[in-house]
């Protein structure tokens, strides 16, 4: 008999996230666990669902999709991390890869696509949908090559602005681990202000695929 995947939408627009439950739900082997409007809301709540499958949207308030990738695998290591997002950049797709997504799904597909990349998922295989494929730029190896995901994700708050002190709270961490982060950033990356940071994250797309927008 076949396993039932459970599936956890992770959407801040509710009517997108009913859709796809409602496509989702037609389907045998496919469970619904439960819609949720922001990463924050997944880490509350990860435990008490248990998703074999997180479809993560990019662009959320309080916490975007990136960030909650890496926190939720960090937490659950065998989850697998779907992104289903409207973004068709190279820089966006070669960034969830690298913060531990194994897929990349865009939201104009059709809905039985979806349903493959979670079953291929499911297998451990890494999924880009039709949109997708090939869109990994020749140049991404070179996107913040030398960094590890947790050095990415701190890079990426500090370019929105935030303090230390912001940003060991939201990722429970000391504020001195973040000192001591920000600072082999700035070595690795040759760059010596905070504001270099924010321009290089610009640079690189980063900023792009986690603002509160859409």
């Amino acid at each position: 008999m076949t396993q039932t995947v459970r599936v956890l939408i992770v959407d801040d627009h509710p009517m997108v996230a009913q859709g796809i439950q409602s496509v989702l739900e037609d389907h045998d082997g496919i469970k619904v666990v439960g819609t949720l409007g922001n990463g924050r809301a997944v880490l509350d709540q990860l435990n008490g669902l248990s998703p074999d499958v997180i479809l993560m949207d990019l662009n959320m308030p309080e916490m975007g999709g990136l960030t909650a990738t890496e926190l939720v695998l960090e937490r659950r290591p065998g989850t697998r991390i779907l992104i289903l997002s409207m973004h068709d950049n190279p820089e966006y797709i070669s960034t969830a890869l690298s913060h531990g997504a194994m897929g990349y799904v865009l939201k104009d597909v059709p809905t039985d696509e979806i349903v493959d990349a979670i079953r291929a998922v499911m297998k451990g295989d890494r999924y880009l949908c039709t949109g997708a494929e090939g869109a990994i730029a020749p140049k991404s190896s070179d996107f913040p090559g030398a960094l590890t995901g947790r050095e990415q994700t701190i890079l990426l708050q500090l370019a929105q602005g935030m303090s230390n002190k912001e940003v060991a709270l939201a990722l429970d961490i000391s504020v001195r681990t973040v000192e001591t982060h920000r600072k082999n950033l700035k070595r690795k990356l040759g760059i010596s202000s905070t504001a270099g940071l924010t321009r290089y994250a610009l640079e690189h797309g980063m900023l792009q695929g986690t603002g509160n927008a859409l």
